[in-house]
């Protein structure tokens, strides 16, 4: 028979950590350092949760935690276990939450913590099930039909399940024949900027913004033009002295459920008012929802693209985010059938096809809802973890800077509330082994005052450690002062 863990720690109320991942952390310390093993069983949730005097919801969310994070699994009607995949090189330490910090950290990259774009935790992937979907796929006995060429837009049943995710779920009228499938939302901007645009047009982009996609479009000898963001959204009142001025306009691009790199939404207001300027002036809308999935309200903000009013549109996608990061499949919807002929002619010039086998994998995880499950799952783990940095960023921040509760997403925008040089920011973080991205990659021509903190990819004990010396820094320019 299972023995079973004993217990020996006590939950620390007045830590600015949340209470389950206090009861998280503490398990994972005690794996780490061998007093659970692999395969181990673990209280249940009503059982650990009278020993510590806390609500058994708290203990849940502790324990999808772990599972989250592959250090537990949960067995059908046998309970939750210290997971049996744990590596075999697994380093063993003392069980120091303090000395993780440090010890817990082998990266070879030089910056330590990475304030990345705002990628997703990879450790939560569905890796699991996606291998198990692309073995069956290779055992099925027509499997030798798949390994010859098939359309240049990608498998006809994937896209058809991406149309019937865009029309249930976001509010958007879609066949699969307005869909195409891309290695990726950057194959799908640069695909669409080349089949769309004509050296000498303009294209109406945020500021600050993607300069990844503003790349795209130059690339194509289009011009900018850009116009201000405030809190809600792209400044319409601009845009439209803009193209007053401007006959030569033939898109905007926009990224308005959580504008980038500020996070936020855009107005309905302005919405509706784009969808008319679209329609007025002939402009194409390029609508790029690159983190549509992980919402913690009540539902996702629906795209400009599901307005019917709306004549002309790109839609942008991405399953990256949801499956895995490694993972390059993204999508674009449009109901203009010759500029889907442009790209799909563009596409065979610089990539036949897509993976035709990985499109099949996945679209099994879809049809299985393992899609949808895992969805629901990160969804929670990502929520948890923007409250925890909302705290971080209360406690060490406040002072110095502005932040608002983003609904959805996997990064705050932070607004010093003096100027900054940043060039000395980012210097002395570095010092501390800590990497932002620098202001000036947001702005067309200026900094920005302000910064994308990303927290999807880091775990707790990173954010905790470097949220604080985030803080020390600005307040020391601030006050004209370093930290020590």
């Amino acid at each position: 028979m299972l023995r079973p863990w004993k217990l020996e720690f006590k939950i620390d109320k007045k830590s600015s950590k949340a209470v389950y991942l206090q009861i998280a952390d503490t398990i994972i310390a005690d794996i780490r350092s061998g007093r659970l093993r692999a395969g181990d069983v673990l209280p249940g949730s009503r059982i650990l949760a009278s020993m510590l005097e806390v609500n058994r919801n708290t203990v849940v969310e502790a324990y999808q935690v772990l599972i989250n994070e592959d250090w537990a699994m949960s067995k059908e009607r046998k309970g939750i276990f210290v997971s049996d995949r744990l590596p075999s090189s697994l380093e063993i330490y003392p069980v120091d939450t303090k000395a993780r910090v440090n010890d817990h950290i082998p990266y070879a990259d030089p910056f330590i913590i990475d304030f990345d774009d705002g990628h997703p935790d990879s450790k939560i992937a569905p890796i699991t099930e996606l291998a198990r979907a692309y073995r069956q796929i290779f055992d099925r006995k027509a499997r030798w039909q798949m390994m010859g060429y098939t359309d240049v837009h990608g498998d006809i049943e994937f896209r058809r399940a991406i149309s019937r995710m865009l029309n249930h779920q976001r509010g958007m009228d879609t066949t699969e024949h307005e869909i195409s499938i891309t290695r990726g939302s950057q194959m799908a901007m640069f695909l669409t900027a080349k089949s769309l645009l004509n050296p000498g047009d303009y294209v109406v982009v945020e500021n600050p913004g993607y300069k990844p996609a503003w790349k795209a479009i130059e690339h194509t000898g289009a011009q900018l033009l850009p116009v201000s963001v405030d809190q809600e959204g792209i400044i319409v009142e601009d845009l439209i002295q803009i193209l007053k001025k401007n006959k030569k306009i033939k898109a905007i691009y926009l990224t308005p459920h959580r504008q980038y790199p500020t996070t936020v939404t855009l107005s309905l207001a302005r919405r509706i008012k784009l969808v008319e300027l679209s329609n007025e002036y002939g402009i194409t809308i390029i609508e790029d929802d690159y983190d549509n999935e992980f919402h913690f309200g009540y539902r996702p903000i629906l795209p400009l693209s599901s307005f019917a009013e709306l004549d002309n549109y790109v839609y942008i996608g991405t399953m990256s985010k949801v499956v895995a990061p490694a993972l390059r499949i993204g999508y674009l919807a449009t109901k203009d059938t010759l500029l889907l002929e442009k790209i799909g002619e563009l596409r065979k010039i610089i990539d036949v096809q897509g993976d035709v086998i990985m499109e099949q994998a996945v679209l099994e995880l879809i049809k299985e809802g393992a899609v949808r499950k895992h969805i629901k799952r990160a969804t929670i783990h990502y929520r948890n973890k923007r409250d925890f940095v909302y705290r971080l960023l209360k406690q060490y921040m406040a002072g110095c800077a502005d932040f608002n509760l983003p609904d959805g997403g996997l990064a705050f925008w932070i607004t010093p509330k003096a100027e900054l040089n940043w060039d000395i920011v980012t210097d002395l973080l570095l010092d501390h082994k800590i990497k932002i991205i620098h202001p000036k990659h947001y702005g067309f021509d200026q900094y920005i005052n302000g910064f994308r903190l990303s927290y999807g990819s880091l775990s707790e004990e990173q954010l905790d450690q470097s949220i604080k010396v985030i803080g020390e820094i600005l307040s020391g320019q601030h006050q004209g002062s370093s930290p020590a």
